[in-house]
Protein backbone atom coordinates (compact mmCIF):
# COMPACT_ATOMS: atom_id res chain seq x y z
CA UNK A 1 0.00 0.00 0.00
CA UNK A 2 2.62 2.50 1.27
CA UNK A 3 6.29 2.86 0.04
CA UNK A 4 7.71 4.08 3.40
CA UNK A 5 10.70 5.16 1.89
CA UNK A 6 11.66 2.46 0.01
CA UNK A 7 11.04 1.41 -4.46
CA UNK A 8 8.41 -0.53 -5.71
CA UNK A 9 10.59 -2.45 -8.43
CA UNK A 10 9.11 -4.73 -11.07
CA UNK A 11 9.45 -8.62 -10.51
CA UNK A 12 11.28 -10.09 -7.82
CA UNK A 13 14.57 -9.47 -7.43
CA UNK A 14 16.97 -8.51 -4.30
CA UNK A 15 17.36 -5.13 -3.63
CA UNK A 16 19.27 -3.11 -5.94
CA UNK A 17 9.35 5.82 -2.60
CA UNK A 18 13.26 4.35 1.65
CA UNK A 19 12.92 3.52 0.93
CA UNK A 20 13.76 4.89 -0.23
CA UNK A 21 15.43 4.87 -0.19
CA UNK A 22 14.47 3.13 -2.45
CA UNK A 23 17.37 2.86 -4.51
CA UNK A 24 19.07 0.06 -2.59
CA UNK A 25 15.84 -0.78 -0.23
CA UNK A 26 15.06 1.95 2.27
CA UNK A 27 15.74 5.45 0.81
CA UNK A 28 19.25 6.14 2.39
CA UNK A 29 20.57 2.89 2.04
CA UNK A 30 22.67 2.51 -0.75
CA UNK A 31 23.42 6.49 -1.21
CA UNK A 32 26.18 6.33 1.33
CA UNK A 33 29.31 5.07 2.87
CA UNK A 34 28.56 2.32 4.63
CA UNK A 35 29.51 -1.04 6.06
CA UNK A 36 29.70 -3.00 9.45
CA UNK A 37 28.14 -1.04 12.46
CA UNK A 38 29.95 -1.42 15.87
CA UNK A 39 28.20 -2.86 19.43
CA UNK A 40 26.48 -0.99 21.48
CA UNK A 41 25.40 3.25 21.56
CA UNK A 42 27.16 3.61 25.18
CA UNK A 43 28.76 2.18 28.23
CA UNK A 44 27.28 -0.13 30.27
CA UNK A 45 25.77 2.64 32.32
CA UNK A 46 24.47 3.93 29.29
CA UNK A 47 25.88 7.50 29.76
CA UNK A 48 28.65 8.18 28.33
CA UNK A 49 30.63 6.76 24.56
CA UNK A 50 33.19 4.62 25.10
CA UNK A 51 36.57 6.41 24.67
CA UNK A 52 39.43 4.78 22.88
CA UNK A 53 42.70 4.58 25.33
CA UNK A 54 44.84 7.31 24.72
CA UNK A 55 48.61 7.73 25.62
CA UNK A 56 50.15 8.88 28.91
CA UNK A 57 50.96 12.43 29.32
CA UNK A 58 54.56 12.44 28.94
CA UNK A 59 55.65 12.53 25.61
CA UNK A 60 58.27 9.75 26.15
CA UNK A 61 56.51 7.26 27.57
CA UNK A 62 55.39 4.20 26.02
CA UNK A 63 51.51 4.18 25.17
CA UNK A 64 49.85 1.38 27.21
CA UNK A 65 47.87 -1.04 25.25
CA UNK A 66 44.29 -1.39 26.12
CA UNK A 67 42.95 -4.89 27.45
CA UNK A 68 40.75 -5.00 24.19
CA UNK A 69 39.50 -2.94 21.35
CA UNK A 70 37.06 -0.48 21.99
CA UNK A 71 33.34 -1.31 21.35
CA UNK A 72 33.24 1.64 19.05
CA UNK A 73 35.38 4.37 17.82
CA UNK A 74 35.98 7.53 19.93
CA UNK A 75 33.97 10.76 19.42
CA UNK A 76 35.49 12.68 16.67
CA UNK A 77 33.29 15.88 16.81
CA UNK A 78 33.71 18.50 19.28
CA UNK A 79 30.75 20.58 20.70
CA UNK A 80 31.63 23.54 19.02
CA UNK A 81 31.54 21.38 15.58
CA UNK A 82 28.29 20.76 16.31
CA UNK A 83 26.76 24.10 17.45
CA UNK A 84 28.11 25.19 14.67
CA UNK A 85 26.30 23.19 12.29
CA UNK A 86 23.19 23.64 14.28
CA UNK A 87 23.79 27.60 13.83
CA UNK A 88 23.87 27.28 9.92
CA UNK A 89 20.91 24.64 8.99
CA UNK A 90 17.98 26.77 9.32
CA UNK A 91 19.49 28.68 6.36
CA UNK A 92 19.54 25.42 4.43
CA UNK A 93 16.24 24.58 5.02
CA UNK A 94 14.91 27.54 4.05
CA UNK A 95 16.82 27.77 0.85
CA UNK A 96 15.80 24.14 0.54
CA UNK A 97 11.93 25.15 0.99
CA UNK A 98 12.54 27.85 -1.37
CA UNK A 99 13.91 25.40 -3.81
CA UNK A 100 11.66 22.97 -4.27
CA UNK A 101 8.52 24.56 -2.76
CA UNK A 102 7.70 22.07 -0.06
CA UNK A 103 5.31 23.61 2.17
CA UNK A 104 6.49 22.59 5.94
CA UNK A 105 9.06 21.14 7.12
CA UNK A 106 10.05 20.78 11.13
CA UNK A 107 13.56 18.99 12.41
CA UNK A 108 15.23 18.18 15.97
CA UNK A 109 18.83 17.70 16.81
CA UNK A 110 19.92 15.50 19.78
CA UNK A 111 23.12 15.48 21.44
CA UNK A 112 24.83 14.67 24.71
CA UNK A 113 21.06 13.57 25.71
CA UNK A 114 20.50 17.30 25.11
CA UNK A 115 17.62 18.59 22.61
CA UNK A 116 20.18 21.25 20.99
CA UNK A 117 17.72 22.41 18.23
CA UNK A 118 13.94 21.94 17.22
CA UNK A 119 12.50 24.66 15.22
CA UNK A 120 9.51 24.09 12.25
CA UNK A 121 9.57 25.96 8.88
CA UNK A 122 6.80 26.95 6.27
CA UNK A 123 2.97 26.05 6.82
CA UNK A 124 0.79 23.38 7.90
CA UNK A 125 -1.61 23.83 4.49
CA UNK A 126 -0.88 26.13 1.19
CA UNK A 127 -2.89 28.55 1.61
CA UNK A 128 -3.82 29.02 5.21
CA UNK A 129 -1.57 30.71 8.14
CA UNK A 130 -1.40 28.65 10.49
CA UNK A 131 2.67 27.72 10.61
CA UNK A 132 4.79 24.61 11.36
CA UNK A 133 6.25 24.50 15.00
CA UNK A 134 8.27 21.85 16.41
CA UNK A 135 4.98 20.25 17.76
CA UNK A 136 3.28 20.11 14.86
CA UNK A 137 2.31 16.62 13.40
CA UNK A 138 3.45 14.82 10.83
CA UNK A 139 3.25 11.71 9.32
CA UNK A 140 5.77 9.88 9.78
CA UNK A 141 5.62 6.58 6.38
CA UNK A 142 8.81 4.17 7.23
CA UNK A 143 10.18 6.25 10.02
CA UNK A 144 7.68 3.82 11.88
CA UNK A 145 10.09 0.96 11.52
CA UNK A 146 12.98 1.90 14.00
CA UNK A 147 10.02 2.91 16.24
CA UNK A 148 8.69 -0.36 15.80
CA UNK A 149 11.91 -2.16 16.13
CA UNK A 150 12.30 -0.30 19.12
CA UNK A 151 8.55 -1.18 20.77
CA UNK A 152 9.59 -4.98 19.92
CA UNK A 153 13.07 -4.06 22.16
CA UNK A 154 10.87 -3.38 24.68
CA UNK A 155 9.17 -6.33 24.83
CA UNK A 156 12.30 -8.24 24.19
CA UNK A 157 12.99 -6.93 27.56
CA UNK A 158 10.58 -7.68 29.96
CA UNK A 159 10.94 -11.59 28.44
CA UNK A 160 7.54 -11.65 26.67
CA UNK A 161 9.13 -12.78 23.42
CA UNK A 162 12.92 -12.97 22.07
CA UNK A 163 14.03 -11.79 18.42
CA UNK A 164 14.62 -15.01 17.43
CA UNK A 165 10.89 -16.53 18.06
CA UNK A 166 9.38 -18.35 15.12
CA UNK A 167 6.30 -16.18 14.29
CA UNK A 168 4.13 -19.35 14.50
CA UNK A 169 4.81 -19.28 18.07
CA UNK A 170 2.70 -16.48 18.82
CA UNK A 171 0.37 -16.65 15.45
CA UNK A 172 0.26 -19.82 14.09
CA UNK A 173 -2.39 -19.04 11.57
CA UNK A 174 0.37 -16.91 9.57
CA UNK A 175 1.85 -19.05 6.77
CA UNK A 176 4.55 -17.94 3.93
CA UNK A 177 4.08 -20.37 0.50
CA UNK A 178 6.68 -22.87 1.86
CA UNK A 179 5.61 -25.01 5.10
CA UNK A 180 9.05 -25.21 6.10
CA UNK A 181 9.89 -21.38 6.07
CA UNK A 182 6.98 -20.70 7.78
CA UNK A 183 8.12 -22.74 10.51
CA UNK A 184 11.29 -21.25 10.99
CA UNK A 185 10.56 -17.56 10.11
CA UNK A 186 11.65 -15.29 13.26
CA UNK A 187 10.56 -11.93 14.44
CA UNK A 188 13.95 -10.56 13.33
CA UNK A 189 13.42 -12.43 9.86
CA UNK A 190 10.87 -10.12 8.85
CA UNK A 191 11.91 -7.06 10.72
CA UNK A 192 15.22 -7.59 8.69
CA UNK A 193 13.26 -8.17 5.15
CA UNK A 194 14.81 -10.98 4.62
CA UNK A 195 11.89 -13.50 4.98
CA UNK A 196 12.42 -14.43 0.78
CA UNK A 197 8.78 -12.17 0.48
CA UNK A 198 8.77 -9.87 -2.87
CA UNK A 199 9.48 -6.22 -2.60
CA UNK A 200 6.51 -4.75 -1.32
CA UNK A 201 4.38 -7.66 -0.90
CA UNK A 202 0.92 -6.93 0.04
CA UNK A 203 1.26 -3.35 -0.86
CA UNK A 204 -1.35 -3.49 -3.68
CA UNK A 205 -4.18 -5.33 -1.87
CA UNK A 206 -3.68 -2.06 0.78
CA UNK A 207 -4.05 0.59 -2.09
CA UNK A 208 -7.09 -1.52 -3.27
CA UNK A 209 -8.92 -1.39 0.40
CA UNK A 210 -7.98 -4.65 1.64
CA UNK A 211 -7.11 -4.88 5.75
CA UNK A 212 -4.79 -6.19 7.48
CA UNK A 213 -5.95 -9.50 8.04
CA UNK A 214 -7.01 -10.28 4.69
CA UNK A 215 -3.57 -9.09 3.29
CA UNK A 216 -1.22 -10.90 6.11
CA UNK A 217 -3.62 -14.22 5.15
CA UNK A 218 -2.89 -14.03 1.05
CA UNK A 219 1.08 -13.27 2.01
CA UNK A 220 1.19 -17.42 1.53
CA UNK A 221 0.15 -16.84 -2.09
CA UNK A 222 3.06 -14.91 -3.05
CA UNK A 223 6.00 -17.00 -4.14
CA UNK A 224 9.42 -17.13 -1.65
CA UNK A 225 12.95 -16.03 -2.90
CA UNK A 226 15.83 -17.75 -0.83
CA UNK A 227 15.37 -17.66 2.83
CA UNK A 228 17.41 -15.47 4.60
CA UNK A 229 19.35 -15.30 1.45
CA UNK A 230 17.41 -12.64 -0.43
CA UNK A 231 16.73 -8.70 0.96
CA UNK A 232 13.57 -7.37 -0.36
CA UNK A 233 11.46 -4.33 1.58
CA UNK A 234 8.09 -5.87 3.03
CA UNK A 235 6.28 -3.35 4.99
CA UNK A 236 3.41 -6.39 5.63
CA UNK A 237 6.29 -8.39 6.56
CA UNK A 238 7.09 -6.55 9.33
CA UNK A 239 3.48 -5.57 10.34
CA UNK A 240 3.09 -9.39 10.88
CA UNK A 241 6.19 -9.81 13.29
CA UNK A 242 5.06 -7.16 15.59
CA UNK A 243 1.12 -8.43 15.44
CA UNK A 244 2.60 -11.73 16.47
CA UNK A 245 4.87 -10.07 19.46
CA UNK A 246 1.56 -8.14 20.00
CA UNK A 247 -0.63 -10.99 20.50
CA UNK A 248 2.11 -12.54 22.74
CA UNK A 249 1.39 -9.78 25.46
CA UNK A 250 -1.94 -10.10 24.88
CA UNK A 251 -2.61 -6.52 23.72
CA UNK A 252 -3.70 -4.78 20.50
CA UNK A 253 -0.20 -3.43 18.77
CA UNK A 254 -0.71 -0.18 18.48
CA UNK A 255 -1.46 -0.12 22.40
CA UNK A 256 1.64 -2.14 23.33
CA UNK A 257 3.42 0.99 21.22
CA UNK A 258 1.72 3.32 23.66
CA UNK A 259 2.63 1.53 26.64
CA UNK A 260 5.79 0.38 26.04
CA UNK A 261 7.01 3.51 24.55
CA UNK A 262 4.83 6.55 23.78
CA UNK A 263 3.37 7.24 27.76
CA UNK A 264 7.17 6.33 29.48
CA UNK A 265 8.75 8.94 27.54
CA UNK A 266 5.54 11.47 27.26
CA UNK A 267 5.63 11.14 23.63
CA UNK A 268 2.09 13.39 24.17
CA UNK A 269 1.65 13.97 20.18
CA UNK A 270 2.57 10.44 19.10
CA UNK A 271 0.11 7.99 17.93
CA UNK A 272 0.14 4.41 16.18
CA UNK A 273 -3.46 5.24 14.97
CA UNK A 274 -4.57 7.26 11.94
CA UNK A 275 -7.47 8.49 13.80
CA UNK A 276 -4.62 10.19 16.14
CA UNK A 277 -3.13 12.00 13.50
CA UNK A 278 -6.75 12.95 12.00
CA UNK A 279 -8.01 14.33 15.07
CA UNK A 280 -4.80 16.40 16.14
CA UNK A 281 -5.44 20.39 15.67
CA UNK A 282 -1.56 20.97 15.06
CA UNK A 283 -0.94 18.85 11.94
CA UNK A 284 0.92 19.02 8.94
CA UNK A 285 -1.61 18.56 5.52
CA UNK A 286 -0.18 16.19 3.12
CA UNK A 287 0.93 17.70 -0.13
CA UNK A 288 2.13 16.38 -3.94
CA UNK A 289 3.83 18.70 -6.78
CA UNK A 290 2.38 18.78 -9.87
CA UNK A 291 2.57 20.39 -13.20
CA UNK A 292 0.42 23.10 -11.77
CA UNK A 293 2.52 23.49 -8.74
CA UNK A 294 1.88 21.89 -5.24
CA UNK A 295 -1.44 21.40 -3.76
CA UNK A 296 -3.44 19.90 -1.08
CA UNK A 297 -3.66 15.98 -1.32
CA UNK A 298 -4.85 13.26 1.24
CA UNK A 299 -2.74 10.03 1.88
CA UNK A 300 -4.18 6.44 2.60
CA UNK A 301 -5.04 5.27 5.86
CA UNK A 302 -1.73 3.16 6.91
CA UNK A 303 -3.67 1.71 9.94
CA UNK A 304 -3.46 -1.86 8.24
CA UNK A 305 -0.10 -1.69 8.37
CA UNK A 306 0.82 0.58 11.44
CA UNK A 307 3.84 -0.45 12.81
CA UNK A 308 5.80 -0.28 9.17
CA UNK A 309 3.74 3.20 7.95
CA UNK A 310 1.61 4.34 10.32
CA UNK A 311 3.03 6.37 13.19
CA UNK A 312 2.39 9.80 13.43
CA UNK A 313 4.64 12.34 15.57
CA UNK A 314 6.03 15.79 16.75
CA UNK A 315 9.72 16.68 16.24
CA UNK A 316 9.36 17.29 20.02
CA UNK A 317 7.89 13.39 20.55
CA UNK A 318 10.64 12.33 18.17
CA UNK A 319 13.90 14.21 19.57
CA UNK A 320 12.70 11.73 23.23
CA UNK A 321 12.62 8.89 21.20
CA UNK A 322 15.99 9.44 19.77
CA UNK A 323 17.32 10.62 23.31
CA UNK A 324 16.35 6.65 24.46
CA UNK A 325 17.93 5.44 21.21
CA UNK A 326 21.63 6.98 21.80
CA UNK A 327 21.91 6.21 25.42
CA UNK A 328 21.16 2.38 24.70
CA UNK A 329 17.37 2.77 26.38
CA UNK A 330 17.98 5.09 29.16
CA UNK A 331 15.37 8.33 29.10
CA UNK A 332 15.52 10.31 31.65
CA UNK A 333 17.72 7.90 34.00
CA UNK A 334 15.35 5.38 33.93
CA UNK A 335 16.06 2.00 31.81
CA UNK A 336 13.15 1.92 29.54
CA UNK A 337 13.76 -0.06 26.85
CA UNK A 338 16.72 -3.19 27.73
CA UNK A 339 20.30 -2.12 26.34
CA UNK A 340 20.91 -5.28 24.79
CA UNK A 341 17.27 -5.54 22.62
CA UNK A 342 18.14 -2.62 21.56
CA UNK A 343 21.66 -2.79 20.51
CA UNK A 344 20.11 -6.20 18.85
CA UNK A 345 18.34 -3.82 16.52
CA UNK A 346 21.73 -1.81 15.02
CA UNK A 347 23.19 -5.58 13.71
CA UNK A 348 23.04 -5.97 10.22
CA UNK A 349 21.16 -9.15 9.11
CA UNK A 350 21.07 -8.54 5.62
CA UNK A 351 22.81 -7.07 2.79
CA UNK A 352 20.58 -4.84 1.35
CA UNK A 353 22.42 -3.48 -1.63
CA UNK A 354 26.04 -4.64 -2.94
CA UNK A 355 28.95 -2.05 -3.69
CA UNK A 356 28.42 0.03 -6.71
CA UNK A 357 32.30 -0.07 -7.46
CA UNK A 358 35.39 -2.42 -6.07
CA UNK A 359 36.29 0.28 -3.80
CA UNK A 360 32.45 0.58 -2.51
CA UNK A 361 30.93 -0.88 0.56
CA UNK A 362 28.04 -3.11 0.67
CA UNK A 363 25.10 -1.69 2.46
CA UNK A 364 22.88 -3.22 5.44
CA UNK A 365 19.39 -3.51 6.97
CA UNK A 366 19.12 -4.62 10.57
CA UNK A 367 16.22 -4.25 12.72
CA UNK A 368 13.83 -2.02 11.59
CA UNK A 369 16.58 0.28 10.46
CA UNK A 370 19.79 0.53 7.60
CA UNK A 371 22.80 -0.54 9.73
CA UNK A 372 25.67 0.69 8.33
CA UNK A 373 29.21 2.91 8.77
CA UNK A 374 29.89 6.30 7.34
CA UNK A 375 33.30 7.37 6.21
CA UNK A 376 35.22 7.49 9.34
CA UNK A 377 34.17 4.17 10.41
CA UNK A 378 31.24 4.99 12.95
CA UNK A 379 27.98 3.17 13.04
CA UNK A 380 25.27 4.56 11.40
CA UNK A 381 21.70 4.38 11.99
CA UNK A 382 18.94 5.45 9.39
CA UNK A 383 15.74 5.28 8.37
CA UNK A 384 14.05 7.42 5.86
CA UNK A 385 9.79 7.75 5.13
CA UNK A 386 7.91 8.32 2.11
CA UNK A 387 4.06 8.08 1.13
CA UNK A 388 4.01 9.87 -2.65
CA UNK A 389 0.77 11.07 -1.68
CA UNK A 390 2.45 13.62 0.88
CA UNK A 391 5.01 13.09 3.32
CA UNK A 392 8.64 12.68 3.53
CA UNK A 393 10.73 12.04 6.75
CA UNK A 394 14.05 10.47 7.95
CA UNK A 395 16.22 9.97 11.13
CA UNK A 396 20.02 9.50 11.22
CA UNK A 397 22.03 8.80 14.49
CA UNK A 398 25.76 8.49 14.56
CA UNK A 399 25.93 6.81 18.68
CA UNK A 400 29.30 7.32 18.78
CA UNK A 401 28.54 11.05 18.63
CA UNK A 402 25.75 10.55 20.60
CA UNK A 403 24.36 13.03 17.76
CA UNK A 404 20.78 12.66 16.03
CA UNK A 405 18.66 14.72 13.47
CA UNK A 406 15.00 14.22 12.72
CA UNK A 407 13.55 15.87 9.60
CA UNK A 408 9.77 15.91 8.93
CA UNK A 409 7.98 17.30 5.63
CA UNK A 410 4.52 17.72 4.46
CA UNK A 411 5.39 17.05 1.08
CA UNK A 412 5.68 14.03 -1.37
CA UNK A 413 9.73 12.48 -1.53
CA UNK A 414 11.86 14.37 -3.93
CA UNK A 415 14.58 14.42 -1.49
CA UNK A 416 14.49 17.68 1.15
CA UNK A 417 14.51 15.68 4.06
CA UNK A 418 17.58 13.89 3.44
CA UNK A 419 18.95 16.58 1.46
CA UNK A 420 19.16 18.13 4.96
CA UNK A 421 20.16 15.47 7.25
CA UNK A 422 23.26 14.95 5.17
CA UNK A 423 23.54 18.45 5.17
CA UNK A 424 24.03 18.67 8.37
CA UNK A 425 26.63 16.17 9.53
CA UNK A 426 28.74 17.41 6.28
CA UNK A 427 28.50 21.66 8.20
CA UNK A 428 29.15 19.18 11.60
CA UNK A 429 32.43 17.19 10.45
CA UNK A 430 33.63 19.33 7.58
CA UNK A 431 32.56 22.40 8.18
CA UNK A 432 30.96 22.88 4.56
CA UNK A 433 29.00 21.00 2.06
CA UNK A 434 30.95 18.30 0.09
CA UNK A 435 28.05 17.14 -2.30
CA UNK A 436 25.22 19.43 -3.92
CA UNK A 437 22.92 16.95 -1.32
CA UNK A 438 19.73 18.99 -2.77
CA UNK A 439 20.35 18.32 -6.04
CA UNK A 440 21.76 14.90 -5.75
CA UNK A 441 19.01 13.94 -3.88
CA UNK A 442 16.66 15.88 -5.76
CA UNK A 443 17.46 13.17 -8.58
CA UNK A 444 17.57 9.51 -6.78
CA UNK A 445 14.58 10.21 -4.28
CA UNK A 446 11.81 11.16 -6.91
CA UNK A 447 13.82 8.47 -9.94
CA UNK A 448 12.95 5.42 -7.47
CA UNK A 449 9.28 6.34 -7.62
CA UNK A 450 9.19 5.56 -11.22
CA UNK A 451 10.70 2.19 -10.93
CA UNK A 452 7.31 0.33 -11.63
CA UNK A 453 6.02 2.35 -14.46
CA UNK A 454 5.08 0.56 -17.62
CA UNK A 455 7.36 0.29 -20.39
CA UNK A 456 4.37 0.50 -23.07
CA UNK A 457 3.65 3.90 -23.40
CA UNK A 458 -0.26 3.15 -22.92
CA UNK A 459 -0.74 6.83 -23.90
CA UNK A 460 0.33 6.77 -27.40
CA UNK A 461 -1.88 3.63 -29.12
CA UNK A 462 -0.34 2.47 -32.30
CA UNK A 463 -0.84 4.33 -35.39
CA UNK A 464 -2.04 0.94 -36.80
CA UNK A 465 -3.71 0.09 -33.36
CA UNK A 466 -6.50 -3.46 -34.23
CA UNK A 467 -9.83 -2.53 -33.06
CA UNK A 468 -11.41 -3.88 -29.87
CA UNK A 469 -13.97 -6.85 -30.41
CA UNK A 470 -17.53 -5.99 -29.35
CA UNK A 471 -17.92 -5.38 -25.59
CA UNK A 472 -19.63 -8.64 -24.69
CA UNK A 473 -16.11 -10.04 -25.46
CA UNK A 474 -15.21 -8.60 -22.16
CA UNK A 475 -17.74 -8.06 -19.92
CA UNK A 476 -18.47 -10.25 -16.70
CA UNK A 477 -16.96 -11.20 -13.24
CA UNK A 478 -13.20 -12.87 -12.99
CA UNK A 479 -11.80 -14.50 -10.14
CA UNK A 480 -8.33 -14.41 -8.53
CA UNK A 481 -6.98 -16.04 -5.51
CA UNK A 482 -5.15 -13.29 -4.53
CA UNK A 483 -6.66 -10.31 -5.03
CA UNK A 484 -9.98 -11.46 -5.36
CA UNK A 485 -13.02 -10.53 -8.10
CA UNK A 486 -12.74 -8.26 -10.88
CA UNK A 487 -15.78 -6.92 -12.81
CA UNK A 488 -15.91 -5.84 -16.58
CA UNK A 489 -19.23 -3.91 -17.56
CA UNK A 490 -20.19 -1.55 -19.78
CA UNK A 491 -21.07 2.02 -19.08
CA UNK A 492 -21.57 5.20 -21.35
CA UNK A 493 -18.22 6.07 -22.68
CA UNK A 494 -17.00 2.46 -22.36
CA UNK A 495 -15.63 -0.32 -20.35
CA UNK A 496 -14.81 0.22 -16.45
CA UNK A 497 -12.89 -2.26 -14.44
CA UNK A 498 -13.93 -2.87 -10.70
CA UNK A 499 -12.51 -4.41 -7.64
CA UNK A 500 -11.35 -4.70 -4.08
CA UNK A 501 -13.81 -4.65 -1.35
CA UNK A 502 -15.22 -1.32 -1.58
CA UNK A 503 -15.54 -1.82 -5.88
CA UNK A 504 -12.63 1.05 -6.76
CA UNK A 505 -13.71 1.90 -10.39
CA UNK A 506 -11.13 2.38 -13.13
CA UNK A 507 -11.99 2.95 -16.33
CA UNK A 508 -10.64 1.07 -19.53
CA UNK A 509 -8.88 3.13 -22.57
CA UNK A 510 -8.52 1.37 -25.83
CA UNK A 511 -4.97 0.70 -26.52
CA UNK A 512 -4.47 -2.02 -29.28
CA UNK A 513 -6.64 -5.12 -29.77
CA UNK A 514 -7.47 -7.07 -27.09
CA UNK A 515 -5.42 -4.59 -24.53
CA UNK A 516 -6.81 -1.72 -22.66
CA UNK A 517 -5.20 0.32 -20.37
CA UNK A 518 -6.01 1.81 -16.78
CA UNK A 519 -4.84 4.61 -14.45
CA UNK A 520 -3.61 3.22 -11.24
CA UNK A 521 -4.18 5.06 -8.32
CA UNK A 522 -2.95 5.21 -4.47
CA UNK A 523 0.17 5.05 -2.47
CA UNK A 524 1.57 2.80 -5.24
CA UNK A 525 0.51 4.43 -8.60
CA UNK A 526 2.56 4.44 -11.55
CA UNK A 527 0.74 6.22 -14.09
CA UNK A 528 -0.99 3.81 -16.34
CA UNK A 529 -0.75 0.27 -16.84
CA UNK A 530 -2.01 -2.76 -18.64
CA UNK A 531 -5.17 -5.40 -19.16
CA UNK A 532 -4.98 -7.96 -21.67
CA UNK A 533 -7.91 -10.09 -22.68
CA UNK A 534 -7.23 -13.38 -24.19
CA UNK A 535 -10.41 -14.03 -26.44
CA UNK A 536 -10.97 -17.66 -27.33
CA UNK A 537 -13.35 -18.56 -30.56
CA UNK A 538 -16.46 -18.51 -28.48
CA UNK A 539 -15.57 -14.55 -28.56
CA UNK A 540 -15.83 -14.28 -24.80
CA UNK A 541 -12.74 -13.85 -22.82
CA UNK A 542 -10.71 -16.57 -21.32
CA UNK A 543 -8.48 -14.76 -19.11
CA UNK A 544 -7.55 -11.24 -18.26
CA UNK A 545 -4.24 -9.89 -17.19
CA UNK A 546 -3.68 -6.59 -15.00
CA UNK A 547 -0.15 -5.59 -15.97
CA UNK A 548 0.57 -4.23 -12.61
CA UNK A 549 -0.59 -6.91 -10.60
CA UNK A 550 1.55 -9.12 -13.01
CA UNK A 551 4.85 -8.69 -11.16
CA UNK A 552 4.81 -11.59 -8.70
CA UNK A 553 2.88 -13.63 -11.43
CA UNK A 554 -0.46 -13.11 -9.21
CA UNK A 555 -2.16 -10.90 -11.83
CA UNK A 556 -4.02 -13.52 -14.18
CA UNK A 557 -8.13 -13.02 -13.70
CA UNK A 558 -10.20 -16.20 -14.68
CA UNK A 559 -14.14 -15.63 -15.54
CA UNK A 560 -16.27 -16.87 -12.87
CA UNK A 561 -18.90 -18.78 -14.31
CA UNK A 562 -22.89 -18.07 -13.48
Amino acid sequence: MHRHGAARRPGHRTAPRGTAPLLAGPLLAGLLLTGLPLAGCTTAAGTAPVAAPSPSGSPSAPSVPAAEPPAQPAPQLTEQQVNSAVARIDDYVQTAMATTGVPGVALAVVYRDRVVHAKGFGVRQLGLPDPVDPDTVFQLASLSKPIASTVVAGAVGRKAVKWDDPVSAHDPGFALADPWVSGHLTIADLFSHRSGLPDHAGDLLGDLGYQRDYILQHLRDQPLAPFRASYAYTNYGLTEAAVAVAAATGTAWEDLAADVLYKPLGMAATSSLRAAYDGAANKAVPHVRTDAGWQVSATENPDPQSPAGGVSSSVQDLARWMRLQLADGVFEGRQVVDAAALNDTRVPRIVAGLPKAPAGSATFYGLGWNVNQDARGRLRLNHSGAFDLGAATVVTLLPSEQLGIVVLTNGQPIGVPEAVAEEFFDLAQEGRETVDWLGFMGKVVPAAAQAGVSPTDYGRPPVDAAPAQPDAAYIGTYGNGYYGPLTVNAREGGLVMSLGPDDLEFPLQHYDGDVFSFRTRGENAVGLSGVTFSVGADGRASTLVVEQFDHEGLGTFIPILT
